[in-house]
């Protein structure tokens, strides 16, 4: 092995890359050329004498060393940037990156609010929120916290509860309605046209219904599959056919009258939204403060 030392600027870059599997995207996130941080890494690797990338014109991904990089160095990069900022708050409070992972309705319906005050109390605090559909190793992927329903969140991370279950809705407009009827049970929509939904890993995600102890997940029938939220609630707009939201997202146009809801007790409450992040050593003082405030903020609805 040439050298084998490592700095933190070359364990951030192989976490951006892998973070985001393509070196265009990480080189934005890190604020250098893609060639720098191309040649960052192939002089990691070369020092490592182990590759960590598998590269294609097209591609990017962790080779097996690769993952067992991650796996061991991930945390460790935690536990070291939460150190630094500790010492560095320790005079000026929180300040730094906080980086968050959400599903979208979940930042809109519960994380925002919390977001904008904590951003008002701390100004040298800045807050990094990704929302995505796909579930992810926040440790792994260089995250502080996650927002997640409590039954997808892994046993090891402490959690806060934010206090809003969860609910399925299904839609449509007074349209569609007015033209082909309404179900009255689940088995009645594969007789309607119904918006599909592909998740980011290309499955097609089935409806799901619940009462009294008889769950059923459906794969209903329809000419459309879409991939966004909005997309879906543009066609249901137009009385194309029906759409199945979380209840958060379609609200105001339930509200407003645009949208009509069936099957409502199909569709009980579910899991609490919740904030998790992993018990570290050294925690920041920026994330002290948003559990902080998060648990002030749910202490005051009780």
């Amino acid at each position: 092995m040439s050298d084998p030392r490592v700095g933190l600027h070359d364990l951030e870059a192989v976490m951006a890359v892998a973070r985001r599997a393509s070196f265009r995207q990480a080189a934005i996130d890190l604020s250098v050329s893609t060639t720098a941080l191309s040649n960052t890494i192939a002089k990691l690797e070369s020092n490592l004498e182990t590759r960590l990338f598998n590269r294609t014109t097209r591609s990017v991904s962790l080779t097996e060393a690769g993952k067992m990089f991650m796996e061991q160095v991930g945390p460790a990069l935690q536990d070291v940037r939460a150190a630094l900022e500790a010492v560095h708050s320790h005079n000026i409070g929180p300040a730094g990156v906080l980086r968050i992972n959400a599903f979208a309705s979940a930042a809109r319906a519960t994380l925002v609010p919390l977001m904008l005050e904590f951003l008002r109390r701390y100004p040298k605090v800045h807050i990094d929120l990704v929302t995505e559909g796909r579930l992810v190793d926040i440790v792994a992927d260089g995250f502080d916290l996650g927002v997640r329903s409590a039954n997808l969140i892994p046993s090891d991370m402490i959690v806060i509860s934010l206090g809003r279950p969860q609910r399925y809705a299904v839609v449509g407009s007074p349209a569609y309605f007015e033209k082909h009827g309404r179900p009255h049970t689940p088995a009645d929509l594969l007789n309607h046209h119904c918006l599909r939904i592909r998740l980011p890993n290309g499955a097609i995600y089935p409806w799901h219904f619940e009462r009294d102890g008889e769950v059923i997940r459906l794969d209903v029938r329809g000419q459309l599959t879409l991939d966004e939220p909005g997309l879906v609630k543009a066609v249901v707009q137009e009385g194309v056919g029906l759409g199945f939201f979380m209840e958060q997202d379609i609200e105001t146009e339930i509200q407003t009258g645009q949208f009509e809801r069936v099957l409502e007790d199909w569709t009980p409450p579910r899991d609490d939204l919740c904030l998790y992040y992993p018990n570290r050593r050294n925690p920041s003082a920026a994330l002290k403060a948003f559990t902080a405030l998060a648990r002030a903020k749910l202490s005051s609805r009780a």
